[in-house]
């Protein structure tokens, strides 16, 4: 019986951890890859943005060029092979995806330039916080309403300056089986100015003789962050898959606007598991 790509099965509240033989050589040295390669970026970051300080447009375009190329180090050091459909927006832009993991930020960093918009609670995270608030992510507070209004206008600004401008609407990552409802929240600066959204689909898959990727890659449920990174780190590779609308939507209220954006998702969606089958 087929899945239905535009609703996931309930999500379960506690999910098994991937059981992932050996590779902890491979994922100690590349944690190390990764603490080395960031600090070396962050210099080279601090100096290029210092550099170019006078002039915005050239600051705005040092960070895109730099943060790009961080996260496409991270994606090699980390055994990601990335697989790209479509052509990406460039800046400006409003993009909108499903949310499957925390790799998702990288993969969609290495391919184009922009903000994230994502949920407040992200900014405590060790290390992963800073780099987002040094990468200009607009925070939101999913559980206050009224916030919505000030993440708009920061939306607005951001477009404005030449800023793409990431969102994952369904609010949440999932285990990949299928599409999460998407919140109109946040969609809603889109519609009135009628402001074309791109809209893109990611996926993952595993080698066969490896772990599911809706265990090793998807990062949802209960999952513990550092057990779950330490284990995909482990993976000899694994593969990314994303998908780029042709072109973007647009329609006159947000809730079309949502409606339209999860079919065109749907309609490129393939669930994780059954990559690796």
């Amino acid at each position: 019986m087929p899945i239905d790509a535009t609703t996931a099965p309930p999500v379960l509240p506690t999910p098994p951890v991937a059981l992932i033989r050996g590779g902890r050589i491979r994922a100690a040295l590349r944690l190390a890859g990764f603490l080395a390669w960031t600090f070396a970026w962050f210099c080279i970051w601090m100096l290029g943005s210092l550099l170019s300080l006078p002039v915005p447009r050239a600051r705005l375009a040092w960070r895109h060029v730099s943060e790009r190329h961080w996260a496409r180090g991270l994606c090699w050091l980390a055994g990601m092979q990335r697989n790209l459909i479509g052509r990406p927006p460039r800046a400006p832009f409003l993009l909108v995806t499903n949310h499957l993991s925390y790799f998702d930020i990288l993969l969609l960093f290495s391919c184009v330039d922009g903000v994230f918009v994502a949920k407040r609670d992200m900014r405590s995270w060790p290390l992963l916080g800073p780099l987002a608030r040094l990468a200009g992510t607009i925070w939101v507070k999913r559980e206050v309403r009224r916030d919505a209004v000030r993440v708009l206008d920061r939306i607005d600004r951001a477009v404005a300056r030449g800023d793409g401008v990431i969102l994952f609407p369904e609010g949440t990552t999932s285990n990949g089986s299928g599409l999460l409802p998407m919140k109109p929240a946040l969609l809603d600066w889109a519609a009135r100015e009628q402001y074309p959204v791109h809209y893109a689909a990611i996926s993952y898959r595993t080698p066969r003789t490896g772990p599911p990727p809706e265990l090793a890659i998807c990062w949802w449920g209960s999952m513990p962050f550092a057990s779950h990174i330490w284990n995909l780190l482990r993976l000899r590779s694994f593969d990314a898959i994303v998908e780029f609308g042709a072109s973007p939507v647009t329609a006159p209220t947000r809730g079309e606007l949502t409606g339209r954006l999860q079919r065109e998702i749907a309609a490129r969606f393939v669930p994780v598991g059954w990559r690796n089958a």
